[in-house]
């Protein structure tokens, strides 16, 4: 008998960078990822089933990355990138030739079999369709698939309760039109969750004070069973670090939490699921396996032998080193070899199942039953951070599958056989640095909201009095717009500096377009006609701005089970 179940979740998401007829800075995101993470996390898979093992995995494909891994634009993209890389393999072969340098051409050449691999695969064994590969998975029992917020809009922190349901409501159409069937599961954006009530917006001018809906109340309206948290959510403990405290709206919304939430007396352990008092189900993350996979530091990904991700061979930007001991000096980085990075995987995935059992056999004798430990990763940690880490998920799931003491499974399978025995009452948080929300509303990132949340209300307007007249198609552009726009992804990308300007330029696109394009409709509502630069205008943000066709302008209208109006004070 199983001492206890593992359940693998993996976050796939990439925010919109597909490019129709330009290049912008993270196209080639998109195409890194593909090729290092979902395509060797497809073969891992190919494998396994061929050997007769379904490891159960839940791997959430954000319906923003779906779009664009469904988009022609990124299909010839992808095959171009590919065609690209094997040139530039080539070009280093000879290069190293000339100069002797024999190991690093015979890497060279892994380079060239890899993109060329990846390209036969992509375009024979899965004929172009990523999201078509997934689906056959899940179709034969392999995976899970559960979805995310529409474009990971951070949802505790959206300016209406519409805009949350259209996050949600736009997942699950995207979900069904793809997969097939409606998701049982979410991967919540950010893992961030917000119980209901009295609300004020942490940015802007609005000092009113509102009745919002539990986060969870929109899932449990769309179907969906279970989602997932950070420990400490789970345990009760208050989000670490003191910055909340230092930036007055973020130290309100905290203190406003707060008031609805009494830390538990009694034990709770992330090894359990618990049910939220309206039925639906929440996972937590297990801290002790999540190291082991996640940290350079102390992880098997800063082992010395695998490769190194952050130097490169311009203009191919391929990698030919290793970690190497002096980890922090590129300079002293040795040459990568292949053959000895790949012996390390099999001990790495053998200490990872032990890890895993011995957590789950403590669980049981302190407990007294079987528990369930959730390994919550990003998919693009997988052969993007860690090259060699697909590898390793097929290790651990061969391994896994062959072991009596552990069940693998996934969110469904859990909540089917083991049904909560426990209910629960969540505080408000994340899985970010500190636990709250500080990596995306803070002094560096704080006018993003002061936008965002006149053009939510905005949105909800145009969509309750222009969806059915002459200006619906401007106003549905525009409401992709602002969705592109909630993208948590931009304020993350300014918090840590990381292509800064990047996200900066692109979340103020956004905002620009949305504005310009309400203006336009309130004009064309009104009787007035587009005249020829805004008509090329539309048509110039349908072609750059182009995911979601099915989408809804009733999903901003009304809510569907909405709160009594009430203005609530705080004190």
């Amino acid at each position: 008998m199983p001492v206890g179940r593992f359940m693998l979740v993996l976050h796939s998401h990439m925010p919109y960078v597909l490019s129709h007829g330009k290049s912008p800075h993270g196209t080639d995101w998109l195409n890194e990822s593909a090729v290092e993470c979902y395509l060797p996390i497809l073969d891992a898979l190919d494998r396994l089933r061929n050997q007769g093992i379904k490891p159960r995995w839940t791997i959430n494909m954000t319906p923003i990355l779906a779009e664009q891994l469904d988009d022609e634009a990124f299909k010839a993209g992808f095959e171009e990138y590919c065609e690209e890389k094997i040139q530039f393999a080539i070009r280093d072969q000879q290069d190293f030739r000339a100069k002797g340098e024999l190991w690093m051409e015979g890497l060279a050449a892994m380079w060239q079999r890899l993109f060329t691999k990846a390209l036969v695969q992509f375009k024979h064994q899965w004929f172009r369709d990523i999201c078509g590969a997934f689906r056959s998975f899940e179709e034969d029992g392999c995976i899970e698939l559960i979805t995310c917020g529409a474009t990971h809009g951070y949802f505790p922190l959206l300016g209406t309760d519409e805009s949350v349901q259209a996050q949600v409501k736009l997942a699950v159409s995207s979900h069904v039109k793809r997969f097939g069937k409606k998701p049982r599961g979410i991967w919540l954006p950010e893992c961030a969750y917000r119980p209901g009530y009295a609300w004020k917006a942490p940015a802007g001018s609005d000092e009113t004070v509102w009745d919002r809906k539990d986060v969870s109340e929109f899932l449990k309206e769309n179907g969906i069973d279970f989602f997932f948290v950070d420990s400490h959510m789970i345990r009760g403990g208050e989000p670490l670090g003191t910055y909340w405290q230092k930036f007055p709206q973020l130290a309100e919304l905290f203190a406003r939490s707060k008031n609805l939430f009494t830390p538990p007396a009694e034990f709770r352990s992330e090894y359990e699921h618990y049910a939220l008092p309206n039925g639906t189900v929440c996972f937590s993350r297990d801290p002790e396996s999540t190291v082991k996979v996640w940290s350079g530091d102390v992880g098997y990904p800063g082992d010395e032998w695998y490769l190194e991700f952050h130097k490169q061979l311009y203009p191919g930007r391929l990698r030919y080193w290793r970690i190497s001991p002096e980890k922090g000096d590129l300079g002293k980085k040795q040459p990568y070899d292949p053959w000895a990075a790949f012996e390390n995987i099999g001990a790495h995935a053998a200490d990872f199942v032990n890890i895993v059992k011995g957590t789950l056999g403590h669980y049981r004798g302190q407990a007294g039953r079987a528990g369930t430990l959730v390994a919550m990763y990003d998919t693009e940690l997988f052969g993007h951070w860690w090259w060699e880490g697909p590898e390793f998920l097929y290790e651990i799931g061969k391994r896994m599958a062959a072991d009596p003491d552990i069940q693998q499974a996934s969110g469904s399978d859990v909540i089917d056989e083991d049904p909560p025995r426990h209910q629960i009452h969540l505080p408000e948080g994340s899985w970010g640095e500190g636990g709250y929300h500080s990596v995306w509303i803070n002094p560096d990132n704080h006018w993003t909201w002061e936008k965002l949340y006149p053009a939510q209300k905005q949105m909800r307007k145009m969509a309750q009095t222009m969806a059915k007249g002459p200006a619906k198609e401007i106003v549905t552009q525009a409401a992709r717009e602002l969705i592109l726009a909630e993208a948590s992804d931009w304020q993350f990308l300014i918090s840590t500096w990381a292509a800064r300007d990047y996200a900066e330029i692109r979340f103020d696109d956004h905002i620009e377009r949305f504005n310009r394009l309400a203006g336009i409709a309130e004009k064309v509502h009104s009787g007035g006609a587009m005249v020829s630069e805004e008509a090329a205008f539309l048509k110039d943000c349908q072609l750059k701005d182009a995911p979601f066709p099915e989408l809804d302008l009733s999903y901003w209208a009304t809510l569907d089970h909405p709160l009594p109006s009430a203005t609530v004070p705080f004190s």
